[in-house]
């Protein structure tokens, strides 16, 4: 008997599956220690250590074994998939299931549909991606479809959301032959709507655009075979549960598609939407009670509001991070971060809600090669991105809402690795802390802020020779071309001479381009302890 058996037959917390031994429900010995820990003695068993264990299980067993690591003993070799959507999730690395995976595909694969709950970065993108190209890749699409009409949508809050998606599809489905959409504001609107041009299988989105080309009757929704929401708590938050609405109301019947809705966080609210709208479906949750990832190690310090800039620079002294994501509450704050951290030497760049999608997409992409240190970021980047390898998130403001500081520490500890989650607990949010606490079931261990910590300053980052080389070569010979034999460049400069008869300014003592290198105040003493920050 085989785990994909169990939950397709109807699996639920009051199954009853009989005398089933141990030994015939175990894949490749994963389930093991929960069974032999939880499992129900039945009458005449005497030990639970010998013989053949008799018991009784149930979806919480199951979801309590698989929370144990980080990948399971399951294979994606092993779900009978489409041979050329196999191939691509080899090819991306992706060969062994993680516990939401091994849950929902065996569920999502026999058709039925999955409200998926677990910790941010386990591997929920990759399971509804799996489930909608099996879908595709195995059933004929509608007659009546047009070439332009998606047969299978998603719908993310953020833009930034939606381009990991859409990255992660691109990977997976390679091979597949499906044509993949992606629209979303903030970008070239025609540009976007010319790829309906070449046919459209799969569409990613934000609701604001994805409206707006559906009302200008770009693409229909008549013909749709899947539906994914993701994160569709954060749906709520933005306030695009009416447009949400809209959509599910365009789409054929609820019972004639396949209706998948995956997120870090399923409050009530969500759930109420996915029972109006889905085809029964069975809600799945990893890890209820845990909500931070078990890799990432958590501390609060406890700084005035004055000590909090310095405080940050001295922990990056200390820590020596490789790759850094700072959280702040305003994009005011962001900005004067930023200025702050450029002053000491850092590669820094700002993330808010108004910095343009292009910039956005460019910005990510250095920080992903390494090109900048750090980001400081308003909560707009505080879901679905996946940046490999970051080692630190500071909460440099604590967040209003408790489930942002489980979204904001989820930037790290990715898939698997481990991270370091450190707040400032300042007199403006330290009362947002109980709640964070009580929402993760967990208290946050608390360090000192000293005097020799305030003190630290992290290295200034040196150009390598060849990029000082490249960056002084390259500027000079696009931005200032060689003047013409017919205009010397001292007749340029004449225009800005004062006229004949004109005052002129007093000549202040010493050089002006002195003055302009030499500031009265270092960078460094500009974040002193007990200064303004």
């Amino acid at each position: 008997m085989q785990l994909r058996d169990l939950v397709a037959g109807g699996l639920h917390s009051d199954a009853n599956y009989g005398n089933c031994a141990a030994t015939e429900i175990l894949i490749a010995g994963f389930l093991q220690p929960i069974f032999y820990r939880r499992g129900r003695q039945t009458a005449g068993d005497e030990s639970l250590g010998t013989g053949r264990l008799h018991f009784k299980p149930t979806l919480e067993y199951l979801i309590s074994a698989m929370t144990d690591r980080v990948l399971t003993d399951l294979d994606f070799a092993g779900l009978d998939l489409h041979p050329t959507l196999l191939s691509g999730l080899n090819a991306s690395g992706f060969t062994r299931l993680t516990p939401i995976q091994a849950l929902s595909l065996p569920i999502t694969l026999s058709g039925k549909d999955v409200a998926g709950e677990a910790q941010t970065g386990t591997g929920k993108t990759a399971a509804f991606l799996v489930a909608l190209m099996q879908k595709l890749l195995s059933t004929p699409a509608k007659a009546e479809r047009r070439d332009r009409d998606p047969r299978a949508i998603i719908l993310a809050p953020t833009r930034e959301l939606a381009v990991q998606i859409h990255k992660d599809a691109e990977a997976l489905g390679r091979h597949t032959g499906l044509r993949l959409g992606l629209v979303f504001g903030g970008v070239d609107y025609e540009k976007q709507r010319r790829q309906f041009e070449h046919g459209v299988d799969v569409l990613i989105g934000t609701p604001g655009r994805f409206i707006d080309y559906y009302k200008q009757h770009v693409f229909g929704l008549k013909c749709v075979d899947v539906l994914v929401l993701d994160e569709a708590d954060r749906m709520f938050d933005l306030g695009f549960i009416a447009d949400i609405r809209y959509v599910l109301r365009k789409l054929p019947a609820r019972t004639e598609r396949l209706n998948l809705m995956f997120s870090a966080t399923l409050s009530l609210r969500v759930l109420e939407l996915a029972y109006e709208h889905m085809n029964e479906p069975q809600k799945l949750t990893i890890d209820a009670d845990v909500r931070t990832a078990a890799r990432v190690t958590q501390f609060v310090y406890f700084p005035a509001s004055e000590e909090k800039l310095p405080l940050l620079l001295g922990l990056l002294a200390t820590l020596k991070p490789t790759r850094t994501m700072v959280f702040v509450n305003t994009k005011h704050v962001a900005e004067r971060i930023q200025r702050k951290l450029e002053q000491a030497g850092l590669r820094v760049e700002t993330l808010s809600g108004d910095v343009p999608q292009r910039k956005r997409l460019t910005l990510l992409e250095r920080f992903k090669t390494g090109h900048i240190d750090l980001i400081v970021a308003t909560d707009v980047a505080a879901r679905g991105l996946h940046i490999a390898d970051v080692s630190h998130v500071f909460n440099y403001d604590l967040p209003f809402d408790a489930e942002d500081y489980v979204h904001r520490i989820g930037r790290t500890a990715r898939f698997g690795s481990s991270g370091t989650a450190i707040s400032f607990a300042c007199d403006q949010y330290a009362i947002s802390l109980p709640d964070i606490e009580a929402y993760i079931g967990a208290k946050i261990p608390t360090a000192s802020v000293t005097s020799e910590l305030l003190r630290q300053r992290p290295k200034r980052y040196v150009k390598p020779e060849g990029e000082l080389l490249a960056n002084a070569e390259t500027p000079a010979a696009e931005s200032e071309p060689k003047p013409s034999a017919s205009k010397a460049p001292a007749r340029k400069r004449s225009r800005n001479r004062p006229r004949s008869g004109a005052a002129k300014p007093p000549r202040a003592s010493g050089s002006t381009s002195e003055a302009a290198e030499s500031p009265a105040v270092s960078p460094v003493a500009s974040v002193e302890p007990n200064t303004s920050s």
